[in-house]
């Protein structure tokens, strides 16, 4: 160790003792002040680094979303993905190279300001305490008289006790000093050397990271080459596909519109029609139509489930309208209804007429096929008639709220563990339970599930018609839904009662199975049964407001009257309302204008709805399925809308006018005093709609 002091002049107490000594303590003091201004650079240089590795993080996750948002294209998709994955992992790198720099740096240096130096400060107030008393005892015992022994003996015992402790301070403010000194190099160096290090890891691991991803790179860039090449031979070929088309003449579309009876996708023809709304406004509206599987439909949008104007085109009429106003109008004519439909041109009226009138010629010639419908069932007036007349002969036969619950897809056998013949239900779930099964959701408690027997307990309307429109297979098509994917067990009927009820519990009460929400709309998720349901909805409003004709006898097409037969067995057919006779202080009003159906379907298909909201838009839509989704989900059943006057699901349903839609909220819990910010309740609105049966 290097002596920075001697200690020799340190008991002399020389000049040259003194001078070292200042210019030890100015040399410390400039030391102090270099250490704090790094320190603090330091923690600057951290919180810059932080800051970076977060606009670096956005960054990446910005790269992220665009490879989500180019999953058609798998090149761009993989490529992002892996470009990203390795940014992340460089970000990472970053993370840990100002984690050593603060540890390092700040903390290291930091605890040498503190404590080495601030002994150095302590030992530097004694020793300048010390000197002070030694000048003053040399003073006194220079100026003791002669005559006065005891004040002399007294100053010079004094001066010795000074001497002798200054020297002992002395010491060890020289000890303090050539420590410091020593040490202040080893930790200077030290804290360098521990930083050099982290940058040395920090470039080797980004090193070998694109030693890795450099391959691959490179492989990318032969590809961007061949891509360069096919874009500018595409281009060609697009420019000469545009020069040719460009001299074709396009002073009509007409010629576009052909009848082809034969199309492989069996859409006979298709175009664009203005079509006169129903409703008291009489708007005409601008819709994409197409005479398919013997079926008028439009639709708004691509995405748009197609609205059937028409269920069987054998069972209308199509003539020229030529006492409106408006051109080229002409009007399809149904038992039930009429539709005020407008070409673009004569031409084209034309050809819309001819074609309806071939579609139907054929249809009369292929009626064994009338059983292909669309994929999706419509609610047209026809069949909205049918259900009607079927739910009537129900009750004049006096079938049982056994015979009907029991008669739904799924509902014969317990939803839980599969036990035939059940004669219990969950009326807030909508679903049969065996008797043991039962017990089990009784402990649930009723925010749970609310138990009620199929045959001891007296049914009301509504509930018979809830039950109707849910079920054991819906229910069990969303609180299942990953049942297989999790290789669960579903219990059996002779399983003991253990293995049940741990069943219904991670079921219904962790809803451990239920479909995690994902980027698909949930019209996309549902089975054909939901779909049915969405459709009847949409379309219910249209066959209202025409006036309700009874089809005579043999005038019904073979698939009407095969899907009237089918009832609630047919799982298509559930959604048809099988009380749709009761009268009609059971129900609320059902008229609902085409405008705010179509309104609510953009709204709904627009966007990727939260469970809440989920459900307050399937409550307007009458669509007891998707509302039950979204409870599954952790909707909350009284959940309030800031952006449409803090409505709730409830006062929805009473604006779309379903009484069952109001059954299934208050059953799951919804609050009837909970007011909007108008301070209406679901009550108020019903009186003003005229709702009150």
């Amino acid at each position: 160790m290097k002596v920075t002091v001697d200690f020799e002049e340190c008991l002399k107490d020389s000049p040259r003792f003194r001078a070292a000594i200042e210019e030890v303590e100015l040399d410390v003091s400039e030391l102090e002040s270099k250490l704090d201004k790094l320190v603090k650079l330091c923690i600057g240089m951290i919180d810059a680094g932080k800051t970076f590795c977060t606009a670096n993080k956005q960054f990446v996750n910005g790269i992220r979303e665009l490879a989500q948002q180019s999953t058609k294209d798998l090149v761009i998709e993989n490529t992002l993905t892996k470009f990203s994955e390795s940014l992340q992992e460089m970000i990472n790198y970053h993370i840990i190279l100002f984690d050593q720099a603060q540890r390092s740096i700040k903390s290291q240096l930091q605890a040498f300001v503190k404590e080495d130096l601030k002994r150095f400060k302590d030992a530097k107030k004694q020793f300048d305490k010390v000197s002070e008393e030694k000048e003053n005892a040399l003073v006194k015992n220079a100026q003791a008289p002669r005559n006065k022994l005891h004040e002399a003996e007294e100053a010079t015992n004094i001066l010795t006790a000074t001497r002798k402790c200054f020297r002992h301070i002395a010491l060890d403010y020289v000890l303090q000093i050539n420590v410091l000194q020593s040490k202040r190099r080893s930790e200077v160096l030290k804290s360098m050397l521990s930083y050099m290090y982290s940058h040395l890891t920090f470039f080797h691991q980004g090193y070998d990271l694109f030693s890795e991803l450099e391959p691959y790179m490179k492989e990318l860039g032969g590809q961007l080459d061949q891509l360069v090449v096919d874009a500018a031979k595409e281009k060609r070929d697009m420019e000469q596909k545009h020069s040719t088309i460009q001299q074709k003449d396009f002073s009509s579309d007409e010629s576009k519109l052909e009848y082809n009876v034969d199309a492989a996708n069996g859409i006979f023809m298709e175009g664009y029609l203005f079509k006169r709304a129903s409703n008291a406004f009489k708007m005409w509206n601008r819709r994409w139509f197409s005479i398919q599987n013997n079926q008028l439909v439009y639709q708004k949008k691509f995405k748009d489930n197609p609205t059937v104007v028409v269920e069987d085109l054998r069972l209308c009429t199509v003539k020229h309208c030529e006492d409106i106003e408006r051109r080229f109008c002409f009007e399809v004519v149904s038992p039930t209804k009429s539709c005020m439909l407008q070409a673009d041109s004569e031409k084209l009226r034309q050809a819309w007429i001819k074609a309806v009138q071939t579609s139907i010629a054929t249809a009369y010639r292929e009626k064994g096929d009338e059983s292909e419908k669309l994929d999706r069932k419509s609610s047209s007036s026809t069949g909205s008639l049918d259900s009607g007349i079927e739910s009537k002969e129900k009750l004049l036969k006096g079938e049982s709220t056994l015979q009907r619950i029991l008669g739904i897809a799924g509902n014969a056998n317990c939803c839980d563990c599969g036990q035939g013949d059940p004669r219990w239900a969950s009326i807030n779930l909508g679903i049969t339970l065996c008797i043991e099964c039962s017990g089990i959701h009784r402990s649930l408690g009723v925010h749970f599930s609310k138990v009620r027997s199929l045959t001891l307990d007296t049914w009301e309307p509504e509930l018979l018609k809830l039950m109707c429109e849910l079920g054991n297979s819906v229910i069990n098509g969303i609180y299942e839904a990953r049942v297989e994917e999790l290789l669960m067990k579903k219990p059996q009927p002779q399983d003991p009662r253990l293995e049940k009820e741990a069943y219904i519990k991670a079921k219904y009460v962790e809803r451990k199975f239920v479909q995690k929400p994902s980027g698909i709309r949930p019209s996309e998720q549902r089975s054909k049964v939901t779909e049915g349901s969405n459709e009847k909805n949409r379309h219910s409003s249209s066959s209202d407001q025409s006036p309700a004709l009874t089809p005579q006898p043999g005038t019904t097409s073979k698939s009407s009257a095969k899907n009237s037969n089918d009832g609630i067995r047919n799982n298509a057919e559930i959604r048809q309302d099988p009380l749709a006779s009761v009268s009609s202080a059971n129900s609320l009003c059902e008229k609902v204008s085409e405008g705010e159906k179509e309104d609510t379907l953009e709204c709904s298909d627009a966007v990727e709805p939260q469970p809440g909201l989920q459900l307050y838009q399937a409550a307007f839509e009458r669509n007891l399925p998707e509302m039950a989704e979204a409870l599954a989900h952790g909707a909350d059943v009284n959940w309030v809308n800031n952006e449409e006057s803090d409505a709730t699901p409830l006062i929805r349903a009473v604006l779309g006018g379903s009484l069952v839609t109001c059954e299934f909220l208050l059953q799951n819990g919804a609050k009837v005093n909970n007011t909007d910010k108008h301070g209406k309740g679901p009550l108020h609105h019903a009186t003003v709609l005229g709702h009150t049966g």
